[in-house]
C-alpha cells in the first residue's frame, strides 16, 4: 500500500463547481485544499451512498447544504472528487456511479450502470451498433457492465442522452460509430498506437498516470496549482489533453513537424502546451519563439500562456506576431524604413501605375497580387528573373513583353517605397533574412513554434527556416488548417525548405462548436479544394464534433431595424436563461458596420465590448462582445451573431475589382472561410443574420 495519499480531481468535478454559487464555491475551494493536505482528516465526514452501487464512493460534508461526491480507494490509497452539488442532486447523481479502471485502456473510469433504456425498447428499428463486435466495444473502452445498455440504443438521439452515463473515451468512439465511421477508421483516429500500459487490478495510482486518464483526471499536486484551477474551472485545456494531442505535445520529432485540424479541434491548445514542454527541457542559454501572423493573436495567446507556463518558462519563450518581430530586428540593424500596410501600400501602387503603367490596363489588384503571388513568392526581384518565371495558378497569360511592361512598374512601386522610407511586409522579411544569413546570425532559435500557419506567407517560411538555422530536432512545430486562410497567403511548405512529410499529425474531435454548427458551417465550403500547407489535400475527413445543441438559425429581414429588433430579442431571451453578456459576440464584416450595432445595442441598454485589434478580449468588463470576423479568429463564445450578411456586404468587394475568374473564385473563397471562421467561434449556438437579401455565399 502506497503510504502517501494520491488526491485527484474529474473534469466533471470541475463542471459542477463552476456552477455552484459563488459563496459555496470558496467553501468547496477551502474544503479541498484541506483535503488535498489530508484525506483522512478528522473533520472530514466520510458518508456512505444510500443505495450506492459502488461501496467506494461516498459523499463529503461541504457544509450542511452541500455534498461532494469523493471515490476512496483504500488499496491504492487514492482519493478521487468526483462531483459537488446541493445534499440530494449530489446523491441522486453518485448512486448508480461506479469507479473502476478499465482493462483494455489503463484508464480510470467513473460510469453509470442502469438497466436498457426503456424508451430505446418502444422504437421499431434495429440497434444502432448492430455490426459492432463486443471487441471492438472493450477496445474504445465501453465497460463491460454497459454492454446491455449500448447494445439498446436504436438512435443518435438515444446515444446523446447517454452521454454523461458513459465513459467519455467510450463515447467519442460510439459517437463515431454511430455517425458511419467502420470500427477501423475509429480505432486508427481515436486509438493510434502506443505504448502498452499495464496496469494491475486496483491500482488507480499508476490508472491515473496514463494518458487516457489524464484526459478526465488531474492530480492535484500543491496549493498553487489548486488555486490556478478552482479560479478558473471551465478552462480545462490547461490541464486535460485528449491523448491523441498529449502524444504530438510530447512527441520527438527528427525536424518540422505539422498539425492539421479544422476549427475547434484544439490545435491552438496543443502549440501551446508543445511551447511548455520544449521550455522545460530547454538548455540554458537558448529561446523558443512562438509566432503567428496578426498581433492580436499572438497577444491572446501570451496571455493563455501565462496561465501554464512558470515565470522561467515564460522567460525562454519570445511571443510575437512576424512582422513585428522583424519590425523590431530591422530596427536593431539601424534600418530606418517603416513596414507599412493597407492604405499607405495602395497609395504607393497607383502612384506606381501611374507613372509606369503606360497602356497597360490591369485593374490595381492585379499588379498587387502578380508582385505577391509571383514575385515575392519566387523571389525573382529582377526584370529578367521575372520574366522567366512561371505563373501557374495564375488566371491571365501574359507574354514577355508584356512582363517587361508591368516589371517598369514593380521597379516603380520599388523606387517610391525607398524614397518613401516604406516596406511591404513581405520585402521586409525578404531583407531580414538576407541580414541574417550574410551577417551568420541564422539559428537564433532553438525551437519555434507556428500558430495559424495556413496564414503565413512563402516570405515568412522562408524567414522562420533561418530563424531555426539547419534541420534539427524539435525545430519548427506549425499547426494549421487551411478551410481558415482568411488573409492572401498561401505557401507550400517543402519549397520553402521546411519538409514534414512522415511528421504530420491530424485532429479530428472538435471541442468546441455543436456538431450541428460545424456541419452548417463547413458546408460554406462545399466544392472548394483545400490545401494541407504543402503538396497534397485537406478534405477535413473524418472530423466529428461530440457535443450537440440546435442548427444554427438564419434570419432574413427588410430593414436594419428589424435585424437589430431579432438581435436584441434574443440576448434578452439568453440573458434570462443565465447566460453572462461576456459570452454572446456579435461578428461583422466591417469596422463600419460594428458602429451600427454598437449603437443600436445601446439604445437598447445593453452594454457592449468592442475586441479591437490592438487589444485582447478583457473578460474582467461586462458587455456583449462585437468584433470584426477577422478580428474574431481564435477567440470562442457561447453564443455567436453573424450579422449583416447581406448580398452586398458579403463578399466584400466588386467583380471589377478582379482582372479575371480565377482571382475572383480565390477571393470567394477567401470570404466563405471568413464565415466559416467567424461562425465556428460558437459553443453552442450560431445565428445568420441580414438585411436587404442573403449573401450569395449562404445560398
Amino acid at each position: 500500500m502506497n503510504n502517501k495519499a494520491t488526491v485527484a480531481m474529474s473534469t466533471d468535478f470541475l463542471t459542477a463547481f463552476a456552477a455552484l454559487p459563488r459563496q459555496k464555491q470558496g467553501k468547496v475551494t477551502e474544503f479541498v485544499n484541506k483535503f488535498r493536505n489530508n484525506p483522512m482528516h478528522p473533520g472530514i465526514n466520510f458518508e456512505k451512498i444510500v443505495e450506492g452501487i459502488d461501496k467506494n464512493i461516498c459523499s463529503v460534508r461541504i457544509d450542511q447544504e452541500y455534498r461532494g461526491i469523493v471515490v476512496r480507494e483504500p488499496e491504492s490509497n487514492v482519493y478521487i472528487l468526483l462531483w459537488v452539488d446541493h445534499h440530494d442532486e449530489a446523491y441522486d447523481w453518485a448512486k448508480r456511479k461506479k469507479c473502476s479502471i478499465n482493462k483494455t485502456t489503463g484508464s480510470v473510469q467513473i460510469f453509470d450502470v442502469q438497466e436498457v433504456v426503456e424508451e430505446q425498447k418502444k422504437i421499431d428499428v434495429p440497434s444502432l451498433f448492430e455490426n459492432v463486435s463486443d471487441e471492438v466495444f472493450a477496445k474504445i473502452g465501453l465497460p463491460e457492465e454497459q454492454l446491455p445498455m449500448v447494445k439498446s440504443i436504436k438512435t443518435l438521439e438515444g446515444l446523446h442522452s447517454l452521454k454523461t452515463a458513459i465513459p467519455e473515451e467510450a463515447f467519442e468512439g460510439l459517437e463515431w460509430l454511430g455517425n458511419g465511421f467502420t470500427p477501423d477508421e475509429v480505432l486508427s483516429t481515436l486509438y493510434p498506437e502506443t505504448d502498452h500500459v499495464t496496469v494491475d487490478d486496483n491500482d488507480f495510482a499508476a490508472a491515473l498516470q496514463t494518458d487516457a486518464s489524464k484526459k478526465s483526471f488531474v492530480i492535484v499536486e500543491g496549493e498553487e496549482e489548486l488555486q490556478a484551477i478552482m479560479q478558473e474551472p471551465l478552462e480545462k485545456w490547461r490541464i486535460f489533453l485528449h491523448p491523441t494531442q498529449r502524444k504530438v505535445v510530447g512527441k520527438n520529432f527528427s525536424g518540422p513537424a505539422r498539425v492539421l485540424g479544422g476549427a475547434g479541434t484544439g490545435k491552438t491548445v496543443v502549440a501551446m502546451h508543445r511551447a511548455k514542454m520544449l521550455a522545460q527541457e530547454l538548455e540554458a542559454g537558448k529561446k523558443i519563439l512562438f509566432t503567428t501572423y496578426t498581433k492580436n493573436l499572438a497577444e491572446d495567446i501570451k496571455d493563455n500562456l501565462r496561465k501554464i507556463c512558470t515565470a522561467d518558462e515564460m522567460k525562454r519563450i519570445d511571443v510575437i506576431n512576424l512582422d513585428a518581430w522583424v519590425a523590431n530586428f530591422l530596427r536593431r540593424q539601424g534600418y530606418e524604413y517603416q513596414i507599412v500596410y493597407g492604405d499607405e501600400i495602395d497609395k504607393a501602387w497607383k502612384d506606381a501605375i501611374a507613372v509606369a503603367g503606360g497602356d497597360l490596363s490591369f485593374v490595381e489588384g492585379f499588379y498587387k497580387d502578380e508582385w505577391l503571388k509571383v514575385v515575392q513568392a519566387q523571389e525573382v526581384y529582377d526584370k529578367i528573373s521575372y520574366c522567366k518565371a512561371p505563373r501557374l495558378g495564375r488566371g491571365v497569360r501574359l507574354d514577355r513583353k508584356v512582363r517587361m511592361q508591368l516589371w517598369d512598374v514593380f521597379d516603380e512601386y520599388q523606387n517610391i517605397m525607398n524614397e518613401r522610407q516604406q516596406r511591404d511586409v513581405e520585402t521586409a522579411m525578404y531583407e531580414c533574412r538576407k541580414i541574417l544569413e550574410s551577417k551568420n546570425l541564422r539559428g537564433q532559435y532553438d525551437s519555434i513554434v507556428v500558430d495559424e500557419g495556413q496564414d503565413l506567407s512563402p516570405s515568412a517560411y522562408r524567414l522562420l527556416r533561418a530563424l531555426a538555422g539547419d534541420a534539427h530536432e524539435n525545430d519548427i512545430f506549425i499547426v494549421g488548417d487551411s478551410h481558415q486562410r482568411i488573409y492572401r497567403n498561401k505557401a507550400i511548405l517543402s519549397k520553402c525548405g521546411i519538409f514534414v512529410r512522415g511528421r504530420s499529425s491530424y485532429l479530428r474531435i472538435n471541442y468546441r462548436t455543436t456538431e450541428e454548427i460545424r456541419k452548417f458551417a463547413f458546408a460554406l465550403l462545399n466544392g472548394v479544394s483545400f490545401d494541407d500547407l504543402d503538396e497534397d489535400y485537406d478534405n477535413d475527413k473524418g472530423c466529428q464534433s461530440l457535443t450537440h445543441g440546435e442548427k444554427p438559425e438564419i434570419k432574413e429581414f427588410a430593414t436594419p431595424e428589424e435585424e437589430m429588433k431579432f438581435i436584441v430579442s434574443r440576448i434578452r431571451d439568453l440573458e434570462a436563461s443565465g447566460v453572462e453578456q461576456k459570452n454572446i459576440c456579435i461578428v461583422a464584416r466591417t469596422h463600419r458596420l460594428l458602429d451600427n450595432y454598437i449603437a443600436g445595442l445601446q439604445r437598447e441598454g445593453i452594454k457592449s465590448f468592442e475586441i479591437k485589434a490592438n487589444k485582447t478580449d478583457d473578460r474582467s468588463y461586462e458587455g456583449v462582445r462585437i468584433a470584426t470576423m477577422h478580428r474574431v479568429k481564435g477567440l470562442e463564445f457561447d453564443h455567436v451573431f453573424a450579422v449583416a450578411v447581406n448580398r452586398n456586404v458579403l463578399p466584400f468587394g466588386s467583380k471589377n475589382d478582379f482582372e479575371d475568374d480565377l482571382s475572383l473564385e480565390e477571393f470567394r473563397t477567401g470570404e466563405k472561410c471568413l464565415l466559416y471562421v467567424a461562425l465556428t467561434r460558437a459553443r453552442k449556438s450560431a445565428y445568420v443574420s441580414c438585411y436587404g437579401g442573403l449573401s450569395e455565399l449562404i445560398k
